[in-house]
């Protein structure tokens, strides 16, 4: 299960809790109200324990087909967020070891296969 489908199923927990504790509270039962009351407060860590450990843009909204996505327009996984000033640096780095001599064919290769070294360690973690 996806973390942001984990995170939409507490959020909905936490929201029946507050309600919980109104309903508890209009019927004076002071004991369904506490109940309540601890739901939402064991739901609202949980949205904070899977925030923080979520990896990095899995609870971003998937981009739609229909959008212009840059990303998408240059190779880039579809509704991956480019840094672009990571992107920009990364460039100028390449840049700047063609500069000194290196082949660019070999440094890009190189940079595609560190991506793809990174893409299968993010998918790992997921697992």
């Amino acid at each position: 299960m996806s973390p942001r489908i984990l995170r939409r199923i507490v959020w909905l927990v936490f929201v029946a809790g507050i309600a919980g504790m109104i309903v508890g509270s209009i019927k004076e039962s002071s004991g369904g109200a506490i109940t309540a009351g601890i739901v939402t407060a064991i739901a609202a860590v949980g949205l904070i324990l899977i925030t923080a450990v979520a990896p990095a843009g899995s609870l971003a909204k998937p981009a739609l087909a229909d959008d212009a996505d840059p990303a998408a327009t240059t190779g880039a996984a579809a509704g991956a967020v480019v840094d672009e000033r990571l992107a920009l640096d990364v460039e100028h780095r390449i840049n700047e070891l063609v500069r000194q001599g290196a082949d660019e064919d070999d440094v890009r290769s190189l940079v595609a296969r560190a991506v793809d070294l990174g893409r299968g360690a993010r998918r790992s973690t997921r697992a």
